[in-house]
């Protein structure tokens, strides 16, 4: 009898402990359900005006129109630097780049050797991680071939890409380790479209985390050169006057239709805040089009660094708005923190602002009153609606974008008082940056010198890369 008891008791005790672990694992399922995904969609090389959602007519984005559709568009937003790798440094890291360095494209040069990302400056997937998200890591890296640099040792659960800043979007029969496309180090060997592997596995990764909270790095390498397109849709549009970009715009488009589709499909889609947008403006060698904007990648004009921005999280932020605030990728990370509920450090130094307080109509006005750009010899800044591009070793012209967004006029001499304010603002916000800890070659150095002069002239640029200067140079 008293053994049976035993038994008993022993079999409720057995029930309780269970249904109580059952009961702790449904309120931790609950509470990370209560917790956004996040997801930033940074695409490369796009130009302002190339997506129907920005008012291409040539290009067909249906899913990243649909995308807009879902969230707020802000259109005057802006990315940290106007060429890659100093780009995707200020985005990961929410702070200017040139607060650690990092300042020029890739990430060494000549005696430097590879420097990267500073060994001690956090990322969003350090933040993101320590606070119980699964991180994961797609795509294009460019931030640093240093073994300390790599995605896995930057916060990072899982990396599946590429380190290098840009290689072919097919196969390649004997890849570099840097080149190669690779799941944590190891080489992953693929069959198909670069742009559709990423693809797919983003979805993978949404399906093997849909119970958890997760932080994804979608990077793709399109639109970015070499113009590799799929057959078949060079044959889609073989009549366009941008063959190549519309097909690799096309797939591009396909791709981050599957992700939202795989998002709507297991019910993430309303408690997923996803960025959409370019690392820089539009390149001079793939075709894009900047729209009204003046310059392209690589200059400190608004072709340069003002991108097609998207923020959608449909849980808190009213979709089908526009934004026309000054905002910047800077915000990302700070705006991710407040959108996770997670407390930044007080040692943790960001440049971006929080953003959800004017995406929910709670404040109003200009979330910055001034932004920066430098690049070595070029340098921009940004003051309520006046912009200042300046040359070294030339001078500077100044603009008013509310009346000049195609930045034609230098009023410089007309308003002299705001030309003193905005050329000390840029001094001061440069006493607060470290010096360039690499630098770039010198023929390229010298053709975005040319390009800079001949655009603040407002004349057509002659060349817009070191072999054609060189062709033009010996032919003056």
């Amino acid at each position: 009898m008293k053994s049976n008891i035993k038994i008993s008791s022993l079999l409720m005790l057995t029930f309780l402990v269970t249904l109580s672990c059952k009961k702790t694992i449904e309120v931790n399922t609950l509470k990370n359900l209560e917790k956004p995904n996040v997801i930033v969609i940074l695409i490369d090389d796009a130009g302002y005006a190339d997506f129907g959602f920005m008012g291409s007519v040539d290009l067909e984005t249906p899913n990243i129109d649909k995308l807009a559709k879902n969230g707020v568009v802000l259109t005057d937003a802006h990315v940290s630097a106007t060429v890659c790798a100093p780009s995707r440094a200020g985005l990961i890291t929410g702070k200017y780049q040139q607060r650690f360095g990092f300042e020029a494209n890739n990430t060494g040069y000549g005696d430097s050797g590879d420097i990267g990302l500073s060994d001690d400056v956090v990322t969003m997937a350090d933040v993101f991680k320590t606070n119980g998200y699964k991180t994961i890591a797609l795509g294009k890296w460019h931030l640093g071939k240093d073994k300390t640099d790599h995605p896995n040792q930057r916060g990072f659960d899982e990396f599946f890409g590429f380190e290098t800043g840009s290689r072919s979007y097919f196969p390649l029969e004997s890849p570099s380790k840097y080149n190669m496309l690779q799941h944590n180090g190891e080489r992953v060997e693929f069959e198909g479209y670069m742009t559709d592997v990423l693809g797919d596995q983003s979805v993978k990764y949404i399906e093997e985390n849909k119970d958890k909270p997760f932080f994804m790095y979608l990077a793709y390498n399109a639109v970015h050169t070499p113009m590799d397109a799929k057959a078949e849709h060079l044959e889609k549009y073989k009549n366009h006057q941008r063959k190549k970009l519309a097909a690799m715009t096309w797939s591009l488009d396909e791709n981050i239709g599957k992700l939202q589709q795989k998002l709507q499909d297991l019910g993430l889609e309303e408690n997923t805040l996803i960025y959409f947008l370019s690392d820089n403006g539009g390149a001079a060698n793939n075709t894009s089009s900047g729209g009204v904007l003046k310059g392209w990648k690589g200059n400190k004009f608004e072709g340069g660094h003002r991108v097609p921005f998207i923020v959608s999280w449909p849980k808190e932020i009213k979709v089908g708005q526009k934004f026309n605030g000054l905002s910047s990728s800077l915000d990302i990370f700070t705006t991710s923190l407040a959108a996770a509920k997670i407390t930044k450090t007080d040692d943790l130094v960001l440049d971006g602002v929080n953003l959800l307080p004017y995406l929910k109509g709670e404040k109003k006005g200009n979330p910055h009153s001034k932004l920066f750009w430098r690049k070595l010899e070029e340098a921009g800044a940004r003051v309520g609606d006046y912009k200042m591009v300046r040359l070294q070793n030339y001078g500077a012209t100044l603009y008013n974008l509310k009346n000049d967004i195609g930045e034609t006029t230098n009023i410089e001499t007309s308003h002299s008082k705001e030309y003193k304010l905005l050329q000390n603002e840029l001094i001061n916000w440069e006493s607060k940056m470290m010096n360039p800890l690499w630098g770039e070659e010198r023929d390229w150095m010298d053709v975005t010198s040319h390009i800079h002069k001949r655009l603040m002239q407002n004349k057509n640029v002659l060349y817009s890369n070191p072999q054609k200067m060189k062709e033009v140079l010996m032919n003056d």
